[in-house]
């Protein structure tokens, strides 16, 4: 069985580390802190780009050299109020002192232009609806390809109301087929509401040699190496994930299950 579902491995400080190599892939990284007010996070980008997502909480952040102040307002990702982000390109550092218990993910991908860092949000991220029915899902787009200060991140929020789908429609991204399609890796963080609720994942391919589903709980991570990759959220259980994709090319285009792709 292919080792999708990555629990945390603690509760408090560096919970996730997800590399290229970890997940078996070539481009995306994921790693995640809960920090207690007082604490602090730090690294060096390297040959990565990085897009610190404050989930929850409150921090103060210095990168690139420079001082980026006190970031964050939501104390609870269900809140659904745009996050505060930061863009670090590749060769520099960053560090966060946490000013309340705050969730800080890290989004890495391969940079090598070295763009200049900035601030990403509130402003300028809407909250906005995709599908409809029980497909109706909302999203905040941190970085996707209309941004252009990416080398090769795409990121980006999603709240699924209780009992309903997304990601679904079934859609998978795992070949260098442009303009047809783009191979991108992709990891899902979840958040559940209750905090002790459950949602589901599948990750299956077409001729479903791969073929997974998961049970996924509060702070868990999912690997979509390839294939198609839907979520549920039972009946009184809200559903949020941060996405993370990245490839050869910052372009996302995909193909539909043929049994769904007429739901498209």
């Amino acid at each position: 069985m292919p080792d999708l579902l990555k629990k945390p491995f603690g509760t408090h400080g560096k919970v996730h580390q997800i590399t290229p190599d970890s997940a078996g892939w070539r481009y995306v990284g994921f790693e995640l802190y809960k920090l207690r007010a007082g604490e602090r996070a730090s690294d060096v980008t390297g040959s990565t780009e990085v897009i610190l997502v404050l989930v929850e909480g409150k921090a103060r952040f210095t990168a690139a050299g420079q001082d980026w102040g006190e970031l964050g307002e939501r104390m609870s990702v269900f809140e659904k109020t745009p996050p505060h982000c930061l863009y670090v390109p590749n060769d520099q550092d960053w560090a966060a002192e946490a000013s309340t218990d705050c969730t800080i993910a890290v989004c890495k991908a391969p940079g090598s232009s070295g763009h200049a860092a900035r601030r990403i949000g509130p402003d300028g991220i809407t909250l906005t609806q995709r599908g409809e029915g029980s497909n109706t899902r909302h999203i905040n787009n941190i970085a996707m390809e209309n941004e252009d200060y990416c080398d090769s991140l795409l990121v980006t929020e999603v709240f699924t109301p209780a009992g309903n789908w997304s990601s679904y429609p079934s859609h998978r991204h795992d070949e260098d087929d442009f303009p047809r399609i783009t191979y991108l890796e992709e990891t899902y963080y979840h958040r559940l509401n209750p905090a002790d609720g459950f949602g589901i994942q599948r990750v299956y391919t077409d001729d479903l040699s791969l073929n997974e589903t998961m049970a996924v709980h509060d702070g868990d991570v999912v690997c979509v190496p390839r294939g198609h990759h839907p979520c549920g959220a039972p009946h009184g259980i809200e559903m949020y994930y941060l996405n993370v994709m990245a490839g050869p090319l910052r372009k996302w285009r995909f193909v539909a299950a043929p049994p769904v792709e007429h739901l498209m």
